[in-house]
């Protein structure tokens, strides 16, 4: 019985909630899960159970409240919420199936008290069902219980975007996320590389976001030669357009001040690889230094590259001033415009962090301006959408250092080439991609 229940993918799944629950990531804990599987469907519902329970924590605490008044261990809660998002949101899998593996979970981890509790809990959740979310009368917490957000971020998205637009923000996110990859067109193009996936059983629709992007539809892209090879690298579509932005011609020396893992490190190497061009990649930590380089060996890039550990505000002690023709500041960021892909970030974070990650955005450009040549263009970039740390660093920025201009940001499919700003906000309902900004600051010779 021990071996059978614990490779059941509702047991791995739990184990993963409650990891998550005590700090780790989903996505690191999800992959070492998957691996323990029996089977693709498995998998698919491991995944599923883990991301729905992420996704809409808040909502599936509301309707648990009047059931449960008491302190519950961490992977007891986490078995109550994953069985009530089953009962919510999965129509196919009967109710009496999955309150039959809670209790047997819960017997096999916890004792009898704990089996009474949680067969107790779920038999009352069955006759009474789901509270009413209509019955909450302030709108900012009736958005933030429907949509499984805080009710500060619900606040914030409201007062910089709108109503409509933050409604909108907030029913995308919980969305499936799809799984784009980026063609490494230093060594394919990308109607070769579609081909090519498709002789693998990988379905592709080509990025309508970025040039050198694919969709896939259906297949295991990790297990591919394709990806093994380093003929493409999972990488969002809107992360794409930062070093679209770039304007790269192929014989620029570029440096990329906040690199790891080395997604957008790889793009800016393709695009110089046919050139005389190179890239210093930096990261403050020397583990993800080798993490950079491991990845420029698969995409057989890494003799365009020279990875570096150093922080990016400390650059002057090793890069002489307007060195680069080019400088990447992807910047730390709150990761907001990841909620669809990584759930747990919207729980995590608070207004004051993006306050004070405003202030360390603001230093890093500060320390690599005098690093770029006169001429030069500075890329920033981040992967939130709340404009403290987007437009309020950029215009920050500039008032400080009256030797640069933005220019308007411009990609390579001309998205959003309508809009009255020079910065670029992708948010995650436009596309269904994850949310990002991009500003493209030039020094003026």
């Amino acid at each position: 019985m021990t071996k059978s229940i614990t490779t059941t993918p509702r047991y791995l799944a739990l184990a993963v909630l409650d990891r998550v629950q005590r700090g780790a990531y989903s996505n690191l804990q999800l992959n070492s899960s998957l691996q323990k599987a029996n089977n693709d469907a498995d998998r698919r519902l491991i995944t599923n159970l883990v991301y729905g329970v992420l996704q809409h924590r808040l909502t599936l605490d509301y309707y648990l409240a009047p059931l449960v008044h008491q302190n519950l261990d961490d992977w007891v809660h986490a078995l109550l919420l994953m069985s009530v998002y089953q009962y919510q949101y999965l129509d196919r899998v009967p109710a009496w199936a999955v309150t039959n593996e809670a209790i047997k979970i819960a017997r096999f981890r916890g004792n009898a008290g704990i089996r009474r509790f949680v067969t107790g809990v779920l038999h009352a959740y069955l006759k009474q069902g789901p509270r009413d979310l209509k019955a909450i009368t302030d709108p900012i917490q009736y958005w933030s219980i429907k949509e499984s957000v805080p009710e500060w971020l619900v606040k914030e998205l409201e007062k910089q975007y709108g109503k409509t637009q933050m409604m909108a923000i907030l029913s995308s996110i919980n969305q499936p996320a799809k799984i784009s990859v980026r063609v490494n067109t230093s060594h394919l193009n990308v109607d070769a590389a579609q081909a090519q996936l498709a002789k693998e059983g990988i379905e592709t629709t080509p990025s309508k976001v970025a040039q050198d992007g694919l969709i896939v539809d259906k297949g295991d892209l990790l297990h591919s030669a394709a990806f093994q090879n380093g003929l493409v690298t999972v990488q969002d579509e809107s992360a794409m357009l930062a070093v679209e932005a770039m304007q790269l011609n192929g014989d620029e020396t570029v440096l990329d001040a906040c690199a790891a893992p080395g997604g957008k490190t790889g793009q800016i190497a393709a695009c110089l690889a046919k050139g005389k061009g190179r890239v210093t990649a930096l990261d403050i930590h020397p583990h993800k230094v080798q993490l950079i380089m491991k990845n420029m060996q698969r995409l057989g890039l890494a003799e365009v590259v020279d990875a570096q550990a150093l922080d990016a505000r400390k650059v002057d002690s090793t890069f002489a001033d307007e060195s680069f023709d080019r400088i990447l500041v992807d910047a730390p960021c709150s990761g907001i415009g990841l909620m669809r892909r990584k759930p747990e970030i919207r729980y995590d974070k608070t207004l004051a962090d993006s306050q004070h990650l405003h202030k360390i955005q603001l230093a890093i450009l500060r320390a690599i301006a005098p690093k770029v040549k006169k001429g030069g263009i500075i890329t920033y970039s981040t992967c939130t959408i709340l404009g403290q740390e987007n437009d309020a660093t950029v215009q920050a920025f500039l008032k400080e250092q009256s030797s640069f201009k933005l220019l308007k940001v411009k990609t390579k499919r001309a998205i959003k080439s309508d809009r009255h700003s020079d910065t670029l906000t992708i948010l995650p309902s436009d596309y269904g991609s994850d949310g990002f900004f991009i500003a493209s600051l030039k020094r003026m010779k």
